[in-house]
């Protein structure tokens, strides 16, 4: 079982930069690929970025690519997504999840966090 919480998330503007935090419980929680996916009012959830369990592979959106970094400690059991030179359009609840394969397919992830808003102002 993994217990994930999001937070970091918040106000910020086109051009800036925002780090959110994905903290994890649970003893397995480094065998576990982890992913960000966001959901916009009125949209589907949308793949944003996965990591593998070791950190070795990740994978972005092509919306995404060169300006978000996802990376993970697993000692501190937490992922982190950064995100530099958003856009309004990268507006939405962000979720991040858990998965034993490595999957851009949000119903491939048996656990996920809350959500952080994170809203871009142009």
């Amino acid at each position: 079982q993994v217990q994930l919480v999001e937070s970091g998330g918040g106000l910020v503007q086109a051009g800036g930069s925002l780090r959110l935090s994905c903290a994890a419980s649970g003893r397995t929680f480094s065998t576990y690929s982890v992913g960000w996916f966001r959901q916009a009012p009125g949209k589907e959830r949308e793949f944003v970025a996965v990591i593998s369990w070791g950190g070795g592979s990740t994978y972005y959106a092509d919306s995404v690519k060169g300006r978000f970094t996802i990376s993970r400690d697993n000692a501190k059991l937490t992922v982190y997504l950064q995100m530099n030179s958003p856009k309004p359009e990268d507006t939405a609840v962000y979720y991040c999840a858990a998965t034993q394969g490595y999957n851009t397919d949000p119903s491939f992830y048996a656990y996920w966090g809350q959500g952080t808003q994170v809203t871009v102002s142009s």
